[in-house]
């Protein structure tokens, strides 16, 4: 059954949107930044900004880095390695080609000091230890970030080694890496500062970090940069703006130069015309619904989560919003249980859908409350 919100709901949706119609700032197409693919969103939402070509599969560079980072960051978090544990350097990723943190062979480095080689200096000698470290090998870390790729639903990404230095059929997409950036962000939120930090110094090496937009822009913090010939040079950049977040990915330009200005100009464009409201808060009422047979007679609704929404700047008091509720919801209903939908729309565009929760425990009335709300239900 379709009904107009209620309650709590209803209020809240008349407040905003009896409002005298405001012209809604008009949102001009993505800006052109000759990159082969590009891929913008709502790092809070996940909600897609903008694209080009987004799922294009093409080679990472050192892009790479982000999974094999995400790789690592996961066993931390499981326990698996700490940071201060030592790993002893093989010959293997000492003679590792490309930029490099200019570890040892033979020497022991503790993984936090390889981690920020690999994240400030994008270090490949160190991407290979921390993958050896944690894997036996380089190939069985590689067949490790296939398997987060594909819990992370990057579908369109193969990695063949953890540096992003050429391979047959090493590539993913824009696309994918946008919802790599967004994970590392949301579940990571104690590791990923360190992809704000612009100097590392390991062996009396100074490097800085080759995302010049770190000096740039204040609200820059992170992500990482790549490049080889096939790639061209990439960019992945996350920033924060009172309280929202953007992540952009381009790939497949002719510069640093390229990179850095396609990639502030994207930034730049989110922040400017979408942003980031909070419809409800998690445990908030939002609605009530008639539960038959039940102890309780009736049940909040509302989410488990703080709901966001995306949408395009100045368009909020133009939503419109819808409930469905099912003709009949009857008991035994447990706390956390869905029980309606819930539906967001601009200009006929469904913007979000999300189930609407029981906040109560609904167990199963008395027998007497049983058969009188099964006589009552003869006549729904």
């Amino acid at each position: 059954m379709s009904q107009r919100l209620n309650s709590a709901l209803a209020f809240l949706f008349l407040l905003y949107f009896s409002a005298p119609y405001a012209a809604t700032m008009p949102t001009p197409a993505a800006p052109i930044i000759g990159a082969k693919s590009y891929f913008v969103i709502d790092g809070k939402t996940g909600h897609e900004i903008a694209a080009l070509d987004a799922d294009v599969p093409l080679a990472p560079a050192s892009l790479t880095k982000i999974m094999t980072t995400y790789v690592v960051f996961s066993a931390l978090k499981q326990g698996q390695i700490t940071l201060e544990e030592e790993v002893t350097i093989s010959e293997k990723a000492w003679r590792t080609e490309g930029s490099r943190m200019f570890i040892e062979v033979g020497t022991r480095v503790t993984v936090k000091d390889l981690v920020l080689g690999m994240i400030v200096q994008s270090g490949n000698d160190a991407s290979v230890a921390l993958a050896e470290h944690i894997a036996g090998s380089e190939s069985v870390f590689a067949e490790m970030m296939n398997q987060h790729a594909a819990a992370l639903g990057m579908y369109s990404s193969h990695f063949r080694n953890a540096t992003g230095l050429p391979a047959d059929n090493h590539v993913t997409t824009a696309r994918d890496l946008a919802t790599l950036a967004r994970a590392i962000v949301v579940e990571f939120p104690e590791y990923y500062k360190w992809h704000a930090i612009k100097e590392f110094t390991y062996n009396d090496i100074k490097q800085s970090n080759r995302n010049s937009l770190l000096w740039r822009d204040d609200s820059i913090d992170g992500l990482k940069t790549g490049h080889t010939q096939d790639a061209g040079y990439c960019l992945v950049a996350s920033a924060e703006r009172d309280g929202m977040r953007i992540i952009s990915v381009v790939l497949g330009t002719s510069s640093t130069k390229a990179r850095a200005d396609g990639s502030q100009a994207l930034v730049n464009y989110g922040f400017r015309f979408f942003e980031t409201r909070l419809l409800f808060k998690a445990g908030e009422e939002i609605s009530t619904a008639r539960v038959w047979k039940s102890a309780n007679e009736f049940s909040r609704l509302g989410v488990l989560e703080d709901l966001y929404i995306t949408l395009r700047r100045g368009s909020y008091e133009q939503l419109e919003s819808r409930l469905d509720i099912p003709a009949i919801v009857t008991a035994p209903l447990s706390a956390g249980q869905p029980v309606a939908e819930l539906s967001i729309n601009l200009d006929g565009e469904e913007l979000l859908k999300a189930p609407l929760r029981a906040l109560d425990e609904n167990p199963l009335g008395s027998f007497w409350q049983r058969t009188k709300d099964s006589v009552k239900l003869w006549f729904e």
